[in-house]
């Protein structure tokens, strides 16, 4: 009997044990902050200048010398030969399933890779991966930030082609004016998982009510990174010289749907270190019909 009772509360012991561990491992009754692994804030040991120095794998945030974002000045700017491949010379979107998530230094709107379509750029295909938001935008155009900016994250899924250059990012700039009307639509969603590190499926999203690229819009092309670690090099990146309006309301609502650290998730601009920038307007009919 005595033997039977010790056994019984070890077993009693053994269960409280393992329901704090439990909670312990799935984060309950811990700040959400000491979960974090880098932030914006240049006071802290996770800001932007120290990002390559906590994982080694992060190293390029540090070391790089094709690091995002930059600042696109006119005067170094080379315009293209008209008829040039380098620029997008196709979109290929499609309705797919999405899924709004709250990455925490971020919102991001992912789908399937292969699912909602893709671009192409000198005869390559690069499929939509996810579309997110930073506040205020990352680059700049002649030492301007703007409100906000939007980027479409794109990657070729062929394993021969060149691994460095497996990513192609569209970058769309804003400032306060007008509502986004996609976003307009979208506001609830967001405020569903704002300040929650959580998904939520919404169904099906074209990515062309996003992007709602004109006849003739202008582009800047350079190569550069991932704009957070691991800061990835070798992303091929084309942004839109037409900025697009935005609401106060709007770019209020991502900030505050974020954790406290990425209200302002943009990273500072980053040196251009002799690379390249060219700018083309040449581009008519991007989009296919579906």
């Amino acid at each position: 009997m005595k033997n039977s009772w010790i056994l019984f509360i070890s077993l009693i012991f053994l269960f409280l044990f393992s329901r704090v561990a439990s909670n312990t491992e799935e984060g309950g009754g811990l700040e959400e902050e000491d979960e974090k692994e880098f932030d914006y804030d240049w006071r802290s040991k996770k800001g932007p200048s120290r990002w390559g120095l906590l994982k080694r794998e992060w190293k390029a945030c540090n070391n790089g010398e094709m690091q995002s974002p930059i600042d696109m000045s006119d005067r170094k700017v080379k315009l293209l030969q008209k008829g040039s491949t380098d620029f997008i010379s196709r979109i290929d979107y499609k309705s797919a399933n999405a899924t709004l998530k709250n990455r925490g230094h971020d919102i991001s709107l992912q789908w399937v890779i292969g699912e909602a379509g893709s671009i192409e750029i000198n005869g390559t295909k690069f499929f939509l991966h996810q579309a997110h938001w930073h506040s205020p935008s990352e680059h700049s155009i002649n030492g301007r930030r703007y409100d906000m900016e939007l980027h479409m994250v794109h990657v070729n899924t062929n394993i021969t082609f060149n691994k460095n250059n497996h990513i192609a990012v569209i970058g769309v700039l804003y400032q306060i004016g007008h509502a986004d009307h996609f976003l307009f639509q979208l506001m609830k969603n967001i405020s569903k998982i704002s300040d929650k590190k959580v998904e939520n499926f919404i169904g099906l999203v074209n990515p062309k009510r996003i992007l709602k690229l004109k006849r003739n819009t202008k582009f800047y092309r350079y190569m550069g990174s991932l704009t957070v670690p691991p800061c990835t090099e070798g992303v091929i990146w084309t942004i839109t010289k037409n900025v697009r309006s935005v609401s106060t309301a709007q770019v209020q609502l991502l900030r505050e749907a974020v954790q406290d650290h990425a209200e302002r998730n943009a990273r500072p601009v980053q040196p251009l270190n002799n690379r390249n920038i060219y700018s083309s307007s040449n581009l008519h009919n991007l989009y296919t019909k579906n």
